[in-house]
């Protein structure tokens, strides 16, 4: 059933007692965590962009239903370790398919809808690359982009390419399902390609397993009685396919899912769920935090219950959540509620989590002695130039954190370097990518990240990441720091408004800065020029290049991160068209 319509099914959602002990993700496989979870009452509950219940899924009806799709996916020629790639709507059939895989003992690859890419023509390119870098034989368009499953699957080698109703309607085979191991692929993540091209991460059961029982158990502390999900993240990035998908299921807990697609135009829809099931858990990147503070909000709701409002998937902007909790706060939502996280698809998902009832806990620090010295000297002497950074917590444990320098020695805290990490929940490799897997996955089991930080207590820091680094001058400038200082001290500007990178000239690196304006006046635009030049001048003593560009423009991944990479290239290609009018 398609989201678009208005009408409610005759149901209820799944309850949020599920009523059997809970298990906290001690099992060998999903497929085993969904049998469990199939004894209780709980399950996944669909909405649609106004909130209204369209599916109520529990998991004893998912079990049946994915059975039996594991038999339609053997039954078309499929065999045990091929891939399937899902175009991955936030509804039940996608449920349906993922966990049909698991039975099957097939590999899913959930893909991206067209949300964040520039156009139909680049999103079927980068959709089949995808596919080809998956190696899928069966490609499953949900109807929402059903008219676009022949330029999707044309001239590709498979065995299925169409609707999840047309896979229902294949001949089931009456042979065993497989047995899975916890050494076999359980999905492949594709990241989101903010700095190259996306490619598959390979998860095990064992590791997916593994880190689904830390976030709960060590992370979220899930409890006996009393937790509830609600998401609108999308299915195909790790933190709602891990976070909202996987990890609720090995845990028996209720999740009401919205449709990603419909946030950004209705975010309060996901407070009124929140509010209306008494979710307790839910999580967000900064700029969903700022979409909901920045709309009107009803007064009918009641925040009281949220006890983990998470935030991960992007670096975190504590002003963004102070202005949140001033303005929620009269309907009972409590900044203690914030839960700052890191991590990333190549560790499966989650890596560390800040303490739970602390809120969010800053550490101010001296900019320029960060940016020449490499060293995180504290400091709240306005007369400097400050960047504040958030504390992103203690590594889960059976897990390692490490930040090294170019040499490869440890570093103490407040020292800058490359964050490493090693536990049982870090990925098989790259799917396909021997090479690339070498780059980042050392013998010893060490991954390098590509992030940037430093310990402080115990806890992680994350700077940036390295590849997006600008060094001037003996200077290392992270980019993030002018495109938050013009977003957040120019009026006109909104998050994700602003790419700030480097380019190489005859006389050696220059910064440009990219920003979207909705000026229609040339004077207008003139002056949004000069007053962001003036700005990085004055606050960053850098010369930058102001460049304005249309609204809606810049590039973002999957997940809804910025991406330079692809900004930047899409400069030098001469992509970006002449700002000419204003949009909204």
């Amino acid at each position: 059933m398609s989201d678009t319509q208005t009408l409610t099914v005759d149901t209820a959602p799944t309850p949020t007692a599920s009523r059997q002990k809970r298990r906290l993700g001690d099992f060998s496989t999903f497929s085993d965590a969904l049998d469990y979870a199939a004894q209780g009452e709980s399950g996944f509950n669909i909405y649609n962009g106004r909130g209204q219940l369209l599916e109520a899924l529990p998991y004893r009806e998912l079990r049946i239903q994915a059975i039996d799709t594991a038999r339609r996916l053997i039954g078309l020629g499929l065999e045990k370790g091929d891939r399937v790639a899902i175009i991955a709507e936030s509804d039940g059939d996608f449920a349906r398919i993922f966990f049909g895989c698991q039975y099957a003992g097939l590999v899913p690859a959930p893909l991206p809808l067209p949300i964040a890419f520039g156009g139909r023509e680049s999103y079927v390119a980068t959709l089949r690359g995808m596919i080809q870098a998956a190696g899928a034989r069966a490609v499953v368009v949900p109807d929402i982009i059903g008219s676009w499953t022949d330029e999707i699957t044309s001239n590709l080698d498979l065995v299925f390419g169409g609707s999840p109703s047309g896979l229902m309607a294949t001949q089931p085979t009456a042979i065993d399902l497989p047995a899975s191991r916890p050494e076999d692929l359980s999905y492949l993540q594709f990241s989101s390609g903010s700095t190259r091209f996306p490619m598959g991460v390979a998860v095990t059961q064992k590791a997916g397993m593994a880190n689904a029982r830390a976030i709960a158990r060590d992370g979220l502390h899930v409890r006996e009685t009393g937790d509830r999900c609600v998401s609108w993240l999308p299915l195909y990035h790790d933190m709602g396919l891990v976070g909202f998908f996987l990890t609720p299921l090995t845990c028996q807990l209720s999740v009401d899912l919205l449709p990603t697609r419909e946030f950004a135009r209705r975010p309060h829809v996901w407070l009124d769920l929140i509010s209306r099931n008494r979710g307790t858990i839910a999580y967000s990147p900064s700029f969903g935090y700022e979409l909901c503070a920045r709309r009107p909000a009803p007064a009918t709701l009641d925040l009281s219950c949220w006890r983990i409002a998470g935030i991960g998937g992007d670096m975190i902007r504590h002003h963004i959540l102070e202005a949140f909790a001033e303005r929620f706060a009269s309907v009972g939502f409590g900044s203690e509620a914030f839960v700052a996280s890191y991590g990333m698809a190549e560790a499966t998902l989650a890596i560390s989590f800040a303490p739970l009832n602390t809120g969010i806990l800053t550490d101010t620090v001296d900019l320029r002695h960060l940016e020449t010295e490499g060293f995180a000297r504290p400091s709240n002497d306005p007369s400097h130039a400050l960047r504040t950074f958030v504390l992103c917590g203690k590594v889960l444990p059976e897990h390692d954190i490490e930040i090294r320098d170019p040499a490869g020695n440890i570093l103490a805290d407040r020292h800058i370097g490359a964050v490493y990490v090693r536990g049982p929940s870090l990925m098989r490799g790259y799917f396909g990518r021997q090479a690339e897997t070498d780059d980042v996955l050392d013998r010893h089991g060490w991954l390098n990240t590509g992030d940037l930080g430093y310990m402080l207590n115990g806890q992680i820091v994350v700077t940036g990441r390295a590849k997006d680094l600008i060094i001037i001058n003996g200077r290392n400038i992270w980019p993030q720091d002018l495109e938050w200082s013009a977003e957040t001290e120019i009026l006109s500007l909104r998050s994700r408004d602003v790419a700030v990178f480097s380019v190489e000239t005859e006389n050696g690196e220059d910064i440009i800065a990219l920003v979207q304006c909705r000026a229609t006046e040339e004077a207008g635009r003139a002056q949004l020029r000069e007053e962001a030049a003036s700005l990085f001048r004055r606050q960053h003593g850098v010369d930058v290049s102001v460049i304005l560009v249309p609204p809606h423009t810049l590039p973002q991944t999957s997940s809804g991160k910025l991406t330079r990479a692809r900004a930047k290239a899409m400069l030098l290609a001469g992509q970006f068209e002449p700002v000419t009018s204003s949009a909204a």
